[in-house]
């Protein structure tokens, strides 16, 4: 019987989680899938110049590991940059390193759930990548227990994911959100219902009862560019092919 894969330590979640060659259209062109732990392998030795020692030490794995997976991520980029693939980065047995959050947030409750849900004026805002707030609500019995408003700290769309994560949310609500930001919530084990409007408060109330009315293929309406995560089909795609 094998072992079980060791989880892998992630310092930091992906940014940008989808790469598009410009001459090939998104919705046709094939893809192939880098795991959070082959990003991590690659930002480690490549864009911080460590040894393959030092990158083990630092994803708390063995150093013949770390090749493996190094090997493994290199080869989907020339799979990418050779025939003209869109690479997605998700999944992978991880394990995420905190996140610093600079305010006081209550604790959770042993049997409580944690929804969070974008929020402006007790409104759900409707552009994930720039809430600039959350409303958390702690679930007991269906019933909501504990409430706060929690300031995102400026943090970026890339780092969203991992800001709900410290914060322990189990689910989030909100309104319009890209594929990457899609892809980093799996990640980070937190349930999305996307496509919510209306007031924050009904529409915890409402999930906490089982009865929320969400689109799970929301996407943004506006035509601004908003780094990916606004939902908007092109917006966040990083281009191979043209970029200096």
């Amino acid at each position: 019987m094998p072992r079980p894969t060791r989880c892998r330590r992630i310092e930091k979640m992906p940014l940008f989680r989808s790469f598009s060659p410009d001459d090939v259209h998104v919705q046709s062109a094939e893809s192939v899938r880098m795991t959070v732990d082959e990003y991590e392998a690659l930002r480690l030795l490549d864009d911080e110049g460590l040894t393959q020692e030092a990158c083990a030490a630092r994803m708390n794995v063995a150093r013949t590991t770390v090749t493996a997976i190094y090997e493994s991520a290199r080869k989907k980029v020339a799979q990418a940059l050779v025939h003209g693939k869109r690479l997605l980065i998700t999944g992978g047995c991880c394990e995420f390193g905190p996140v610093e959050i600079n305010q006081n947030i209550r604790e959770k409750g042993t049997e409580s759930m944690r929804i969070a849900v974008t929020y402006e004026n007790g409104e759900i805002f409707q552009h994930f990548g720039h809430t600039e707030a959350f409303k958390l609500y702690d679930v007991e019995d269906g019933k909501i227990v504990g409430e706060q408003i929690v300031s995102t700290n400026g943090s970026g769309h890339g780092a969203l994911a991992g800001f709900l994560n410290a914060a322990k949310a189990d689910a989030l609500i909100c309104g319009g959100i890209g594929m990457g930001a899609r892809m980093a919530l799996a990640d980070a084990g937190i349930k999305l219902y996307p496509g919510a409007h209306g007031s924050c408060d009904e529409a915890a109330k409402a999930l906490a009862e089982g009865n929320l009315e969400y689109d799970p293929d929301a996407h943004c309406d506006h035509h601004e560019h908003h780094d990916g995560d606004c939902g908007h089909e092109q917006c966040g795609e990083h281009h191979c092919a043209g970029d200096d």
